[in-house]
């Protein structure tokens, strides 16, 4: 971890001229677009496995026909046309689980006191007036909602919010689609594309709603973990909605 907090410290510097007390945060948002550039390639892949799968809805609704009574002979009937089509149902997770590493360094980064043996000068940094080691709670007991950091906090939660209501429509919109695709069949009109894993129908309904889970976690997280997933959230729908258009 002292190797990568050396890096977000060089960046910082780097960026000090244009940033002042406010470069370290701009170093994570900066990690966190390079990273989210790394796996875009598999982002794109995802999305042609997306494309894929969603042509095959019309042949799962057949299958949904012909062995909806056996849920059994259903499954393997669904992981028999995937494995004939070369099609993985869980290949879009790949960019996501890729991310999760960067995710928790920085959240340890910014959660320690010392790092490799030394006091870790990161904790010293700020988002105009937000420490990025401290959290929402922090802020409102520094100032309440009004005050520096908790404006800060308003701020960023606002640009979640924001960018959590796209990430909604734009599963709507996905949803609706495969719905329209494999003719409306599966029981929480998502249109069975998941509906053949026992439980995953109930998974379906919550699904459009998981991109305001992160507001809970932005409040929970250091700040500087919660810069990450902000960028990473809004690189994300933006990304969805060039990939999936």
């Amino acid at each position: 971890m002292s190797v990568f907090a050396s890096l977000v410290e060089q960046l910082a510097d780097l960026l000090q001229p244009l940033f002042g007390l406010s470069a370290a945060a701009a170093a994570i948002v900066l990690f966190t677009a390079f990273v989210r550039l790394l796996v875009h390639p598999l982002s794109r892949a995802a999305a042609r496995g997306q494309r894929a799968r969603a042509e095959l809805q019309p042949r799962i609704a057949e299958l949904r026909r012909k062995h909806g009574r056996n849920p059994e002979k259903l499954q393997k009937a669904v992981r028999d046309l995937h494995a004939r089509e070369r099609v993985s149902p869980l290949s879009g997770c790949l960019p996501s689980l890729l991310q999760v590493p960067a995710f928790f360094l920085l959240y340890h980064l910014f959660s320690s006191d010392t790092v490799g043996g030394r006091p870790n000068g990161l904790l010293g940094h700020e988002l105009f007036t937000a420490p990025l080691g401290g959290r929402w709670a922090d802020a409102l007991g520094d100032g309440g909602p009004w005050g520096g950091p908790g404006l800060v906090y308003a701020g960023l939660f606002g640009v979640v919010a924001v960018v959590a209501l796209f990430g909604y429509r734009l599963t709507k919109r996905s949803m609706a689609a495969n719905a329209a695709l494999s003719g409306g069949f599966g029981a929480s009109g998502t249109g069975g594309a998941v509906e053949q894993l026992p439980g995953m129908g109930a998974v379906t309904r919550v699904m459009p709603f998981m991109s305001f889970f992160t507001l809970v976690t932005v409040a929970v997280v250091p700040l500087a973990a919660a810069l990450y997933i902000a960028t990473s959230t809004a690189w994300g729908v933006v990304e969805r909605a060039v990939l999936y258009r």
